[in-house]
């Protein structure tokens, strides 16, 4: 069997140029797009590691605007990804502007293919490096609920039921905001599980055209239809014996909707343009920001598809209701992206912190990770303001908490805001609290904050 290309997107709108890159790097899958709406489509399709890009493109080619409007939109969806921008030659100021806004490097036109194939090779070496690291960072952080960190109470109870839940075959639904880390919490279930030696299969029913999500899902014979040169198989059989994960549920087509629920019921598929029926064992765990009962009632989703998917229902807390969780979130994340920019030790000032606390974060932890890894790269000295996280300053809190003064329910929240906000130290967390260690060790153990589930979301 031959080994899977890596995929290469090409942004770039002269068909000449576009001939001469996938004859030049046919060692990978070069994936092509020639305007912004089409760059999109493939970046969410394919989320390829590297990305090459003209910053002249349609409908102004003669203007780099709208590509540097898609350089920053390319890097807000895929922050890990390399972004390589072709510039025209000494177009010097183009690509120092490239490299602020957080490209990976830049080659100049006429391009030599020898040099910029260097170039992409290591932009794949370098992503490839990250990905280890962040995994084993995240197997650090949390090897029962990998990657999610959260001192919330109900976040936590999240995370244990997802434990429990994690070693069956029940059909898990998660919801949740846009960037509470669905599919964070969907690897745990599927890592913690005795499926966690098969794969994990993740597709997003949002991001991929009507037409073609059957097929992507369920696969298709030879000869189905027009441009099916070969058998494929769909996503759910890659899945067998694994977990496939159904990310934005609720945007699933209706006339798709009653064959995943037959798939769900008999457990068999049929491809598209075939007639045997091939059993398939996968566990299914979706996802969805949308009210699927509320889809129910309206028509669009249907109800005994709900109740099949909904066995186990996980309701995943916005970052701004998980009290304390954006500070230690913030912490976790510039240890990461300090390690991975070698930017020494960064500290968060207090004024930092609390624009941090005081923000709504409506995008959720993607929104804060990106934020941290802008601030990250911009920041000019070893201290983070809130100016690098783009953040206005707010008035500050007092820091001294007196315990004594306070009961049940604001001492628990006093306890967790402050271990939040100096990172889990107990020497400083007792000193801003105004108690002895052994007595804020006897706190955590009354209200359950001693040695606490690491559990971080992104997303």
């Amino acid at each position: 069997m031959t080994e899977k290309r890596k995929p290469l997107l090409v942004i770039e709108d002269d068909p000449a140029l576009q001939k001469q890159m996938r004859w030049a790097f046919d060692q990978y899958e070069v994936i092509l797009a020639d305007d912004r709406d089409s760059a999109i489509a493939q970046l969410r399709r394919h989320e390829p590691a590297v990305v090459t890009m003209d910053l002249g493109l349609p409908p102004t080619p003669d203007d780099t605007t709208t590509g540097f409007a898609l350089l920053q939109e390319i890097l807000s969806l895929l922050p890990q990804t390399k972004v390589i921008v072709i510039t025209g030659q000494h177009d010097r100021s183009n690509a120092v502007r490239s490299i602020a806004l957080g490209a990976y490097d830049f080659c100049e036109k006429p391009f030599q293919p020898e040099i910029l194939s260097l170039i992409i090779e290591r932009a794949y070496r370098l992503f490839e490096l990250q990905d280890e690291n962040n995994k084993l960072l995240n197997a650090q952080l949390a090897p029962g609920n990998a990657g999610i960190i959260s001192r919330d109470p109900e976040m936590q109870k999240v995370c244990r039921t997802a434990e429990k839940v994690a070693a069956t075959n029940a059909t898990v639904m998660l919801l949740g905001e846009s960037g509470t880390g669905k599919e964070l919490l969907a690897r745990s279930l599927h890592v913690n599980s005795p499926r966690k030696s098969n794969r994990f299969i993740a597709i997003n029913c949002a991001a991929i055209p009507e037409n073609l999500l059957e097929s992507e899902l369920f696969g298709y014979e030879k000869g189905a239809f027009t441009g099916a040169a070969k058998q494929t198989i769909g996503k759910i059989e890659v899945a067998s014996g694994g977990t496939l994960f159904l990310d934005e549920i609720g945007d699933l087509p209706l006339s798709l909707q009653a064959k995943l629920l037959r798939f769900l019921q008999e457990r068999v598929i049929e491809r598209i343009g075939g007639r045997e029926e091939i059993p398939v064992d996968v566990r299914i765990v979706c996802a969805t920001h949308r009210d699927l009962l509320a889809l129910s009632a309206e028509g669009k989703f249907r109800e005994d598809l709900y109740y099949r998917l909904a066995e186990i229902v996980l309701n995943i807390p916005p970052l701004r209701a998980r009290k304390g969780d954006a500070s230690l979130l913030a912490h976790a994340f510039v240890r990461r992206f300090a390690a991975e920019q070698r930017s020494g030790s960064l500290a968060l000032l207090p004024e930092t912190m609390d624009a941090i606390e005081a923000y709504e974060w409506p995008g959720n932890v993607r929104e804060l990770e990106n934020r941290v890894k802008r601030a990250v790269i911009m920041c000019e000295g070893n201290a983070l303001t809130s100016d690098d996280f783009g953040l206005s300053a707010v008035a500050p809190e007092p820091e001294l908490f007196n315990l004594r003064r306070v009961r049940d329910e604001a001492e628990r929240e006093a306890i967790m805001k402050v271990l939040s906000r100096v990172n889990g130290n107990i020497s400083r967390a007792a000193e801003m609290l105004g108690v002895s260690r052994p007595t804020l060790y006897d706190l955590m153990d009354k209200y359950g904050l001693r040695q606490p589930q690491q559990a971080g979301a992104s997303g």
